[in-house]
């Protein structure tokens, strides 16, 4: 996007101006760590022209103003949760839940039923597929897992989507990648068009918002995490600080999924190594059984 602050970026029902763009696009870096390029002007006004609605505003210089106000935190949030992207869908990227079905839950699950703990965390879950589709890889492993030391922790940046996961319901036509048996076993209809993951499946996972440029509360260590097209939306910097701050809480022989289209970069490469398609384990060893 180029010109003079002055020049309109799109004028249609609102007026957005390079201004404008710029101060939104700030805001976004510095709290989620999203980098707008300067061609995503269209995504920013369709994305935002119902929020102008909403407010009553009739231009993006006074959603501008909105959001740089010292009132403004919440439509801040309102406006990352418009702005990020949140296609998801069940088994996305099935090679993933294959590697995890046969290569590494298998031993954690035997840890499990001699009484260890087992965490799996599924960062940017969107709505909630992920996550489940993660547990239901691990009930079709061990169907009484609830009876164990075995959490996933599902965390992302937007409230709505948090709200969708823990709810669980889903149209019938989000089920398609699911398998028939799974979905029979860990589903329920929930009225016309609807079902919704069981108690069981719910039970397994913990929705927590979580900002991957923020802080992170965690404690323990993960035995597998997913991290998986979110990080493509950050700037080369961010992407490197990320993919470090997720190695030391990586268990030893700790598996790391990310997006197709994504690649470890900076410290974080001399740390891992590839143990399959975008698909990496822990340098660090895993003691021998005694």
């Amino acid at each position: 996007m180029t010109g003079s602050q002055d020049t309109p970026a799109i004028d249609g029902e609102f007026h957005l101006t390079t201004a404008d763009f710029n101060v939104i696009a700030k805001i976004i870096l510095a709290e989620a760590g999203i980098a707008l390029s300067e061609n995503k002007g269209h995504l920013v006004y369709s994305r935002l022209a119902k929020r102008l609605r909403a407010l009553g505003l009739s231009s993006f210089r006074e959603y501008c103003a909105v959001i740089t106000g010292d009132d403004g935190e919440t439509e801040r949030q309102t406006m990352i949760a418009a702005l990020t992207t949140n296609v998801t869908r069940f088994f996305r990227e099935p090679h993933h839940f294959e590697h995890l079905k046969t290569q590494v839950l298998p031993p954690l699950l035997q840890q499990a039923k001699r009484g260890g703990r087992v965490r799996i965390w599924s960062a940017a879950c969107s709505s909630g597929q992920e996550p489940y589709s993660i547990g239901m890889t691990m009930l079709s492993l061990m169907p009484d897992i609830g009876r164990h030391d075995v959490k996933i922790l599902a965390s992302d940046i937007d409230p709505n989507m948090l709200r969708d996961g823990r709810t669980g319901v889903y149209p019938e036509s989000a089920m398609d990648s699911v398998p028939a048996a799974l979905r029979a076993r860990w589903f329920t209809n929930e009225g016309p068009g609807l079902v919704r993951a069981g108690e069981e499946l719910r039970s397994l996972v913990t929705f927590r918002k979580l900002n991957l440029i923020g802080n992170w509360p965690m404690q323990g260590r993960f035995h597998a995490i997913f991290c998986r097209n979110v990080v493509i939306y950050f700037s080369g910097d961010t992407q490197a600080q990320v993919w470090a701050r997720f190695v030391p809480l990586l268990e030893p022989d700790g598996v790391l999924y990310i997006g197709h289209s994504e690649r470890i970069s900076g410290s974080a490469e001399q740390k891992l190594r590839s143990d399959g398609v975008t698909t990496y384990r822990s340098l660090v060893s895993a003691p021998a059984a005694p």
